[in-house]
C-alpha cells in the first residue's frame, strides 16, 4: 500500500466545513485516494504523541477519543465528538516486533491510550464509519528526521499485510505566528519558501536526504517548525515507502496564511519491490 503524510491542521478542522482540508479528507473514500477498498488496519504516527522511546498503543476493544485541546477556548461541541474506531492490537504487536528487530527497542506498549486529535480528526472524515482498526505509534522529538525515516523503513512490511501507514502533522507549523487574518492575506515569505522547498525536494528532486536534514537544508526550517513534532511524521511515512519512493502532492491549502495543509502520497518505485 502507498503511505501518506497528512497535514491535519488545527482541531477546528473537525467542525469547520469551510476549510478546504476538511473537504479533502471527506473525499478520501469517494475518490479512492488509498484504494477502492478500506485497509485492513491503520497505523498512524501523530505529532501529538511524544515519548522517550517508541511506544505503541495496544487497545483491545474500541479506542478512546482524546480531546487533547483543553484550555484553548475551543467550542464545547468539539469535546462531544467521538471516534470509537476499534484498536488494532495485532498490528501494534507486529510493529513492535519489526522495530525491535531493526534495533529500535525496547518498544513499550500503552494499553490505555486512545487516539489523539492528530489521528481522529482526519480519520473521522476519511473513514467516517469508524470501522477500520487503528493503532498509534509515538514520536521521539529528541531524535532527528533520519531516525524517523529509518523507523518508517522498519515498518514497511506492514504494508504488504494491508496496513495503511499514515503520518499526521503539518507541512508548516509555527503556532506563535498563527493569528486570525483576513481572507486573501498573502502567505508570509518564510512559510511560502519552506513549503515550496518541500514540494520541490519531494516532487522534483526526490531529495530524501535533504528532507531528513531540513533544519540545515531548507529555507526558514526552524521558523517553519520551531519544534519538529509536526514534521517528523512525514519522515516516518516517507521511510515506510522505501528508498527512492515517488511523492505526489494530493492536497494543498493554507489556514490563516501560515499553516500549510500540504499532504503527500508516497509510492514505492518498482526497483524497490
Amino acid at each position: 500500500m502507498d503511505t501518506f503524510f497528512l497535514s491535519h491542521g488545527t482541531p477546528t478542522l473537525s467542525i469547520d466545513d469551510t476549510m478546504p482540508a476538511q473537504h479533502f479528507f471527506r473525499s478520501w473514500l469517494p475518490a479512492a485516494v488509498a484504494g477502492a477498498q478500506p485497509p485492513r488496519a491503520i497505523l498512524i504516527v501523530s505529532g501529538h504523541w511524544e515519548t522517550a522511546t517508541p511506544t505503541v498503543n495496544v487497545v483491545r476493544g474500541n479506542n478512546d477519543t482524546i480531546h487533547d485541546f483543553e484550555g484553548y477556548g475551543f467550542p464545547k461541541s468539539m469535546f462531544q465528538l467521538e471516534y470509537p474506531a476499534p484498536g488494532a492490537p495485532d498490528v501494534a504487536k507486529k510493529a513492535k516486533e519489526l522495530l525491535e528487530q531493526a534495533g529500535f527497542g525496547p518498544v513499550k506498549e500503552d494499553h490505555g491510550r486512545g487516539l489523539d486529535h492528530g489521528a481522529w480528526v482526519p480519520l473521522m472524515f476519511m473513514y467516517p464509519e469508524a470501522n477500520v482498526p487503528v493503532c498509534q505509534l509515538s514520536l521521539q522529538t529528541g531524535r532527528d528526521g533520519a531516525y524517523h525515516y529509518d523507523l518508517g523503513r522498519a515498518l514497511a512490511p506492514l504494508r504488504d499485510d494491508g496496513v495503511l501507514i499514515l503520518g499526521s502533522g503539518n507541512a508548516t507549523h509555527n503556532l506563535s505566528c498563527m493569528a486570525p487574518v483576513a481572507e486573501g492575506t498573502p502567505v508570509p515569505q518564510w512559510a511560502a519558501e519552506f513549503d515550496g522547498w518541500l514540494q520541490e525536494a519531494l516532487l522534483a528532486g526526490g531529495r530524501h536526504d535533504d528532507v531528513k536534514q531540513y533544519e540545515e537544508k531548507a529555507p526558514h526550517g526552524k521558523m517553519a517548525h520551531p519544534s519538529p513534532d509536526h514534521f517528523l511524521p512525514l519522515h516516518v511515512a516517507l521511510g515506510a515507502a522505501g528508498e527512492g519512493a515517488k511523492a505526489e502532492l494530493i492536497h494543498h491549502s493554507w489556514y490563516n496564511a501560515t499553516l500549510s495543509h500540504a499532504s503527500y502520497r508516497f509510492t514505492t518505485t518498482t526497483k524497490n519491490n
